[in-house]
């Protein structure tokens, strides 16, 4: 994506020799907007202020479309949202990009100029993505834009190890695919090399309660193996 952007960010309104803001960056960009709206830094973190406009870039929503959203009476994503708007501004204004603006700003790059979408569908004619069930909104329109031409996609993932939505990720985009693509062959890979049974049969009674999964049986030539024990400690370290 970065080099994609340095190609064309002209076309985004960008120079092509655009700086990528690192965290620090980030930071210090935050803390003079929050300086100069007087918002006070023990009330409002710089740290869960960026990360607010992290998980809103990762859903592809500007900072108007998250001022739009915001319930009144969320007084902190009121501040994040005078916030967003403000550090979208400083990053234009400096030829900036955050780490999320690289897939954002691709995406807006493809869904606004059809012939560079054009070139990349054509370039990337077979795509793979690993680990599928961890993708975000962001990360799946870029997918779905260099799929759209020839569908030539073969994704790999697991909807019952989805354990990124701390991070953005979104379970939809594994549960919904055969409907995003009608004609896609599944291939179910169920045997599992690493553990015995009694620990699959542990693990797909738990897993069968989970809502709207695909269904699937793991299982496994590695013999019965031994009783499963529960240890409950304290502590991270203890662990």
């Amino acid at each position: 994506c970065i080099r994609i952007l340095k190609r064309h960010a002209d076309r985004l309104g960008y120079d092509k020799g655009f700086t990528i803001y690192d965290p620090e960056d980030q930071k210090a960009v935050i803390r003079r907007i929050m300086k100069e709206l007087n918002l006070s830094d023990k009330m409002f973190t710089p740290k869960s202020i960026l990360a607010a406009i992290s998980n809103a870039k990762d859903e592809l929503k500007g900072p108007l479309k998250y001022k739009q959203e915001v319930a009144k009476g969320d007084l902190f994503k009121e501040k994040v949202a005078l916030v967003y708007e403000q550090y979208q501004r400083v990053l234009k204004e400096n030829q900036a990009m955050d780490f999320d603006d690289i897939i954002c700003e691709t995406v807006r790059l493809f869904q606004t100029q059809a012939d560079v979408l054009e070139y990349y569908q054509e370039k990337f004619r077979y795509i793979m993505v690993d680990e599928y069930q961890d993708t975000n909104t962001a990360q799946y329109y870029l997918i779905r834009l260099l799929a759209g031409r020839y569908e030539n996609l073969c994704v790999v993932g697991d909807d019952d190890q989805s354990i990124y939505r701390f991070r953005g990720a979104n379970i939809r985009n594994i549960l919904d695919f055969e409907k995003d693509y009608p004609q896609a062959l599944v291939i179910r890979l169920e045997q599992n090399y690493r553990s015995t049974e009694k620990i699959l049969a542990a693990a797909n009674s738990v897993i069968a309660h989970n809502e709207g999964r695909k269904q699937k049986t793991l299982w496994t030539e590695n013999g019965v193996g031994e009783n499963i024990t529960i240890h409950e400690t304290w502590n991270e370290n203890e662990e």
